[in-house]
């Protein structure tokens, strides 16, 4: 028997199903549905449909516990729903791909159990946020780094962080694509002020400016905050980078030798922001002098 249709014919003698939130097995919480009716019995199937078992097994103990008995309440299966997107059974070496992770959701949000069904949606709008916010910040980096994107986006895959060796090619790729210090330090401004924008908690990836902008001498990065072709995004840019943590090794010196009006034009830029945290360390950075 094919595997992916293995789960069907235990699904087609079931006559119930326990359904439980994963960490709740045991508990009176869940909720029990007769499955002797064959229009309900085939309502279940076609929500546990799977589609393919494509090898890999997911690392957490998954969402949803179902466990299917036969007529006399003798056990025949207990499968996991993972993330509303795959099904884990013992009989199967890896998890399995539904064909429609939705039907057993809306099953479940159909049968009083709501929960699977929120959880997924509020996963998918993060993950829609985080999609949105990588190709902001694809588009915001400077033409002569292109070449580099994979390796500074794989750093969020793998949670480390660039290379010296990196950094080094990065540097020169910008001193070759861009000689002019003023427009080099604007592009590099103009990217870090994109992506999720924030000063704690971003994708790794997205610190990759700003260690390019730590680099920076302080001259260098006011003569271009100061040039006729900063805009808005370049002071976002420079709040993520000055009010960040550790961001330069002369942090406080450095802050502390921004021009006034520069600085109080950073602020106000800063207390424009919907980011709380981003509003809280400007203050603290960039509301007085530091020494």
């Amino acid at each position: 028997m094919d595997g992916t249709t293995a789960l069907d014919g235990v699904l087609r003698r079931a006559h119930t199903v326990r359904v439980s939130l994963v960490g709740e097995d045991g508990k009176d919480t869940g909720l029990r549905v007769d499955l002797s009716d064959p229009v309900e019995s085939a309502r279940l199937g076609k929500a546990m449909a799977v589609e393919s078992l494509p090898g890999f097994r997911c690392m957490c103990l998954g969402d949803v516990r179902f466990e299917v008995a036969d007529r006399s309440g003798g056990p025949l299966a207990v499968v996991v729903l993972h993330h509303g997107e795959t099904l884990r059974w013992e009989r199967w070496e890896s998890d399995a791909v539904l064909a429609d992770g939705r039907l057993l959701l809306a099953w479940l949000d159909g049968h009083g159990m709501p929960e699977p069904m929120r959880q997924y949606e509020a996963d998918r709008r993060q993950a829609d946020a985080r999609a949105a916010e990588e190709r902001d910040w694809l588009a915001a980096m400077p033409a002569g780094l292109a070449g580099a994107a994979d390796r500074m986006l794989d750093l969020s895959r793998t949670g480390g962080r660039p290379s010296p060796e990196l950094l080094a090619e990065l540097t020169e790729r910008l001193r070759q694509s861009c000689p002019d210090p003023v427009e080099r330090v604007l592009a590099l401004l103009s990217w870090y002020g994109s992506g999720s924008g924030r000063c704690s908690g971003f994708p790794v990836h997205e610190g990759v400016p700003g260690e390019l902008l730590g680099r920076v001498p302080i001259a260098d990065l006011v003569a271009a905050l100061l040039d006729a072709g900063a805009r808005e995004r370049h002071d976002a840019g420079a709040v993520r980078h000055l009010a960040g943590w550790k961001s330069r090794p002369h942090q406080e010196r450095d802050v502390a030798a921004l021009p006034e009006p520069l600085r109080e034009r950073l602020l106000a830029q800063a207390r424009r922001s919907e980011d709380a945290d981003k509003r809280g360390r400007a203050e603290r950075w960039l509301a007085r002098r530091h020494v």
